[in-house]
């Protein structure tokens, strides 16, 4: 069995323009000195990284694994969550999501989703230089509209949606086929792939692609009532990036899993900093440990409630006091009886 690796923290939810969270040097610098071993830097924050010249240089990558590593940290993985969600987008949310990219696409979205796939491919480039095997990502959607069956959908919307997903991902995936890398997919509401049946109807139509993968986060599945535990059990095999984030559901005579269109600190459903929702972290990492999960563990704060500094000052703690240290033997070797095989034959009287 494998230890898994961290802490480690998503640098996305802290970037800013003041110090130390401006830069990749003082936020590394300040992560580590909460405890954490291990950074996940966003790709498109250009305070913090460029991905176009890790595309192209090696050098520039060195420097930046050497800033991390100057402070005592790994890259866990890079992310393109905000690249990825625009390599898909209904038509419904263009002017909403138009922000994630680049200015000179902006308005045009056949322009923009070209532009995204390129910053993707480019981040598994990248990744192949840092020296990484796994990328974290959102899938778009197509669908999403339409998630609740009324007016009923016309017969072959969902399978047009996701056979045409599934067209602009495949060359992407063969790209971080050739670059090493996998590609971790968030399982997220609001992405076409949210859940395992949604995940599953993705891989299908991509021919089972070995770098279609996923990013568990146990907080959208408490959000959905999904029961987060099985998901491990049955995609454990394609679970490469892991986010230690937490959520409770409190139910309610008023409002239920939509929400209501209240605030996040209204809804039934609702992100908490580690330790403060419901989450069984004792059994993610538990069964993340007996399926030799060799990844890492990356705090993603959010929360309506605490600041994200005391909440990422607690998380490193928090996840160093839920790694297990897989054992190398048995508990009970102690008692061995050092039996060899003929000795075997004779407890079962074959001989």
């Amino acid at each position: 069995m494998k230890t898994l690796k961290g802490p480690g923290i998503f640098l996305a939810q802290f970037a800013g323009d003041t110090a130390p969270f401006n830069s990749l040097d003082s936020i590394a610098a300040w992560v580590a000195s909460l405890g954490y071993t291990g950074i996940q830097i966003p790709s498109w924050d250009k305070r913090l990284f460029d991905l176009d010249r890790a595309a192209e240089s090696q050098d520039y990558c060195d420097e930046v694994a050497g800033i991390a590593a100057s402070h005592g940290l790994a890259i866990t993985e890079l992310s393109t969550h905000l690249q990825g969600q625009l390599v898909a987008v209904h038509p419904a949310y263009d002017a909403q999501f138009d922000g994630f990219a680049a200015e000179h696409v902006r308005g045009n979205p056949v322009a923009r989703q070209e532009w995204a796939v390129d910053q993707v491919k480019k981040a598994a480039t990248a990744s192949r230089r840092l020296g990484l095997t796994a990328h974290a990502s959102f899938s778009g959607a197509l669908a999403w509209p339409y998630v609740y069956p009324w007016p009923q959908r016309p017969a072959g919307l969902i399978e047009d949606a996701f056979d045409e997903l599934a067209r602009r991902w495949k060359p992407i995936l063969d790209h971080f086929d050739h670059e090493g890398v996998d590609i971790g997919y968030e399982i997220h509401p609001g992405e076409d792939l949210h859940d395992g049946v949604t995940f599953e109807m993705f891989l299908e139509r991509v021919g089972n692609h070995p770098r279609a993968n996923i990013l568990y986060d146990p907080s959208h599945f408490v959000l959905q009532q999904l029961d987060y535990l099985a998901f491990i059990d049955i995609y454990h095999a394609r679970i490469k990036c892991f986010h230690v984030k937490d959520a409770e559901f409190r139910p309610s005579g008023r409002a239920g899993v939509y929400g209501g269109y209240q605030s996040w600190v209204d809804r039934p459903g609702r992100f908490r900093s580690l330790g403060d929702g419901q989450v069984d972290f004792g059994g993610i990492f538990s069964k993340m440990a007996a399926y030799d999960f060799a990844g890492w563990a990356v705090l993603e704060w959010e929360c309506a409630l605490k600041h994200p500094e005391q909440g990422a000052a607690e998380g490193a703690p928090f996840i160093d006091r839920h790694i297990i240290r897989v054992t190398e033997h048995a508990f009970d070797d102690f008692a061995a009886g050092g039996a060899d095989r003929a000795a075997n034959r004779a407890l079962l009287g074959l001989i």
